[in-house]
């Protein structure tokens, strides 16, 4: 990107990237504000002409689908990839990224719980020199007790994990052709973009903004999601837990070695202990509830290790609405298996 006598890099051609499962209830709006933003963007020279928006349809069950294919035919603007199956938020995420035109792609959910009037900030810090903005969420009062206090904790927990993350920092991102060039060299199956991206080392800033209430529709991620994502973020980044398991396996042994001299002693001189009890039945249930955790967790890395020695794709697109997908079949060019 070329810079302009200010010193600030020209307006750039700007792709918005929209997963969508489920999104029938929110969707004309998300649609609605969207286009609104690009056209608001352009006309003020922010961004260049040509700006696109790419929803992906991440195996909807509703009509999400004939919604986002209606918009295509309606606005030039508006693109549309249907996956075959539901592959989860950060694949049908980076099937957008991989796809989508642009100097620089933001990608959003389509809940507008994240503002899309932060776009033009994004922007302009992507014009200062950032190649990744992130946004993040400097007031969540919107939020229910529950829901801050299990957000925060998912955050604390993956930094006490070692896993590099942007505190309060879901989805909301920008990234400079540069960064996402660089991220489609990462090939993993299980996939984190919320660690991976910080990982890419460029220059970054961060736009704060209010989290709003749900539009229309219900979250897609309750607490068993919340907790599989936590899980993959912490296997996927850091092998801190088996280190752990090492540290407590130590413990156990001199905790048991303890109990096992304490037991002697209890045979030695307490006549109302009943003879073999204690040195059996303690070591037997800590070291059994010990075992039981450390393959749990062992087994977490074993099956990401499954997975990703398969080099499955990481999803295939059935269907595109508003652009022409090059070849013979329209899923032989975004068929994603190592990074592309």
């Amino acid at each position: 990107m070329t810079g302009t006598t200010t010193g600030l890099r020209a307006p750039p051609r700007l792709g918005i990237v929209v997963p969508c499962y489920d999104e029938s209830e929110v969707l004309p709006e998300t649609l609605r504000r969207l286009t609104a933003a690009l056209s608001a963007m352009q006309a003020s020279g922010r961004i260049a002409a040509g700006a696109q928006l790419w929803l992906v349809d991440d195996g909807s069950r509703d009509d999400t689908w004939a919604l986002i294919a209606a918009a295509a035919t309606a606005d030039p603007r508006v693109r549309g990839l249907k996956l075959s199956r539901n592959v989860g938020h950060q694949r049908a995420l980076m099937a957008g990224l991989a796809t989508a035109a642009g100097d620089v792609l933001v990608s959003i959910d389509a809940d507008l719980q994240d503002d899309p009037a932060v776009i033009a900030t994004m922007i302009d810090a992507y014009r200062g020199g950032a190649d990744i903005v992130y946004g993040v969420r400097n007031d969540r009062t919107t939020d229910g007790w529950f829901k801050r206090q299990s957000a925060h904790s998912f955050y604390h927990l993956l930094r006490r994990m070692g896993v590099e993350v942007v505190f309060d920092h879901a989805d909301y991102r920008l990234l400079s052709r540069a960064a996402l060039d660089a991220l489609a060299q990462y090939g993993e199956t299980n996939l984190f973009l919320r660690a991976l991206v910080p990982q890419l080392g460029f220059t970054s800033a961060t736009v704060p903004y209010a989290r709003a209430e749900r539009f229309a529709g219900t979250s897609k991620y309750p607490l068993r999601k919340m907790i599989g994502l936590a899980l993959d973020g912490v296997t996927s980044f850091s092998t801190r837990p088996l280190r752990l398991i090492t540290m407590l396996g130590f413990v156990v042994s001199i905790t048991s070695f303890m109990l096992g001299l304490w037991a002697l002693w209890s045979a030695a001189f307490s006549p109302a202990t009943v003879p073999g009890w204690a040195s059996t039945t303690v070591p037997i249930f800590m070291i059994c509830g010990v075992q039981l955790l450390s393959l749990g967790i062992i087994g977490e890395y074993v099956g990401k290790i499954y997975f990703e020695t398969k080099r499955r794709p990481r999803y295939i697109v059935e269907m595109a609405a508003g652009v022409s997908i090059p070849g013979s079949s329209v899923t032989a060019p975004l068929t994603a298996g190592s990074g592309s």
